[in-house]
């Protein structure tokens, strides 16, 4: 019998063979209920730059760079920006060792079903969808801002919200689009963004060091507050160190963040029980390091810091301006602006895995769209363009961009850390098998200083300017308690679990039993 015909499960004589096994990655996913719909395609490379690319130092390290040094000034930088990146780091250790043992798309939907019940995934799922969903309108909305301050005044653009409806529209539908047409080209264009990255926050970093007018180091833990029109009015006058210290968080801890992006790829992923942890660790590792190298090297450059806090939000381009040649400056501007755009590119993959894996257990409205794949493409196109859309819609209700920014990180750590809270009750009791990636007892450790960090985000994130961010976030989980106890809680069924779950591998694991008996007879 010839290769070829072997693929196939047909025989020279025309008749049916046996049928090949599962792959490894495809009995994991049978052994949790569910087909191999997806294109499996990605390698471990692959799914760490997916999130390395959502990440994307240059998108909101710069586009947020005033939250920092306008609230304590270099200190934001120096001591702020690790103390928040190993926040992100206990919840990228908490959410690996869950994916290792449950690698599947929509990940932390499916971890807080079976780690805590449907209805704790239930909420996990629409936290994190519109987190999602909020974030890549924060992406879209900065990179629009970034164009203004690169490019605006060169190309005759006025800042307004026509001007940012159009951008964010067309950003976001090329971006859609180009998730339309399959995971690999959308893999060949966040892989080149993780070098993308990688190469221009290294050009950068070294240009500031060499054209800085000093490199006055003790700006990295000196604390001066900003506050109020010294910053630029980023933040209101305030009189605490410590109250602006904390909102200086936001920085690291939002650039810091879509790591789960990993996750909502585990089935697109080959050996995803290795590779997804190792991205999501990987990418927020990295990430961190370049980013407070490249941060540091900036406050380092700053002519004078009293003139780059009063400029707010303009800090990038006015140290930029002030520091560097015309003609590098504008090509790093053009490798920031591409690294800012795939960043958004890979948040519609992420956003719109979720909404499919939500959507394949009925856990959203019109779910037997939202679920559907393409049987060309194999990619879930309802779900794209229906979270694409979405996300404009919120950047038109909320335009102000440090509002998206908290709404962002308050709905994408609450759904980070629900599942990993619930894996603390669960370890050792109804949760005893573990992926490869383990962590043993520290798991708990971990477990619980996530949950300490869920409440801290919170409050951080509600603070003024951005008044809107607490009704909004109190609004959604008022609208969603109803929604739970009112109709979801008798409809919803979660992930398939018990016997349900006993058919679905019995049905998926067939083929292999098949061969098994072809062979043995």
């Amino acid at each position: 019998m010839s290769r070829e015909h072997q693929n196939e499960g047909i025989s020279e004589a025309g008749l049916p063979g046996p049928t090949p096994s599962l792959s490894s990655d495809e009995h994991q996913l049978a052994s949790m209920g569910y087909k191999q719909e997806l294109s499996r395609r990605m390698k471990g490379f692959s799914n760490f730059a997916i999130s390395f690319s959502i990440i994307c130092i240059l998108s909101g390290g710069i586009n947020s760079l005033g939250q920092g040094i306008s609230s304590v000034g270099g200190a934001s930088i120096g001591i702020g920006w690790p103390i928040g990146c190993l926040i992100s780091l206990l919840f990228a250790l908490g959410m690996a060792q869950i994916a290792s043992a449950y690698p599947t798309a929509g990940g932390l939907y499916h971890w807080g079903s079976v780690l805590g019940g449907r209805g704790w995934g239930w909420l996990t799922a629409w936290l994190n969808l519109i987190g999602l969903v909020t974030v890549l309108g924060a992406i879209n909305v900065g990179t629009y801002f970034f164009v203004i301050g690169a490019f605006g005044e060169a190309l005759g653009l006025t800042d307004n919200i026509g001007t940012q409806a159009a951008f964010v529209i067309s950003f976001t539908a090329i971006q859609a689009l180009v998730n339309h047409f399959g995971i690999r080209l959308t893999t060949r264009l966040t892989d080149l963004s993780g070098y993308l990255i990688f190469a221009v926050a290294s050009v950068l970093t070294v240009s500031l060091l060499i054209y800085a007018p000093t490199h006055d180091f003790s700006r990295l833990w000196t604390f001066t507050n900003y506050s109020g029109k010294l910053g630029g009015d980023v933040w209101p006058q305030n009189a605490s160190l410590i109250s602006l210290f904390l909102l200086c968080l936001l920085l690291p801890i939002y650039t810091i963040t879509g790591f789960d992006a990993s996750a909502h790829t585990a089935e697109e992923t080959v050996d995803a029980q290795r590779a997804v942890p190792r991205g999501i660790v990987g990418s927020v590792a990295w990430s961190s390091l370049f980013g407070w190298i490249m941060l540091t090297a900036f406050v380092l450059a700053i002519p004078d810091m009293k003139t780059a806090a009063a400029s707010g939000f303009g800090v990038f381009f006015n140290t930029l301006g002030a520091v560097l040649p015309g003609a590098l400056k504008t090509a790093l501007y053009v490798g920031i602006f591409l690294a800012q755009f795939l960043c958004g590119l890979a948040t519609v993959t992420s956003v719109s895995r979720m909404t499919y894996a939500f959507a394949r257990d009925g856990g959203l409205p019109f779910s037997a769209a939202l679920r559907s794949v393409h049987p060309g493409h194999r990619t879930p196109v309802v779900a794209i363009w229906t979270s694409a859309i979405i996300s404009v819609l919120f950047t038109l209700y909320t335009p102000a961009y440090t509002t998206i920014v908290s709404v962002t990180v308050i709905f994408l750590f609450l759904s980070y850390g629900l599942p990993i809270v619930m894996g603390l009750f669960a370890y050792g009791r109804s949760w005893t098998v573990m992926g490869p990636w383990n962590m043993g007892p520290l798991y708990r450790v971990v477990a619980a200083l996530v949950g300490v960090m869920v409440v801290m985000i919170f409050v951080i994130g509600v603070q003024p300017p951005n008044g809107k961010a607490l009704p909004i976030t109190l609004g959604f989980l008022a609208i969603t308690a109803a929604v739970w106890f009112g109709l979801e809680r008798q409809r919803f069924k979660g992930p398939p679990i018990g016997d349900t779950l006993r058919v679905r591998q019995a049905e998926l694991e067939a083929p292999e039993s098949t061969l098994g008996s072809a062979s043995a007879d």
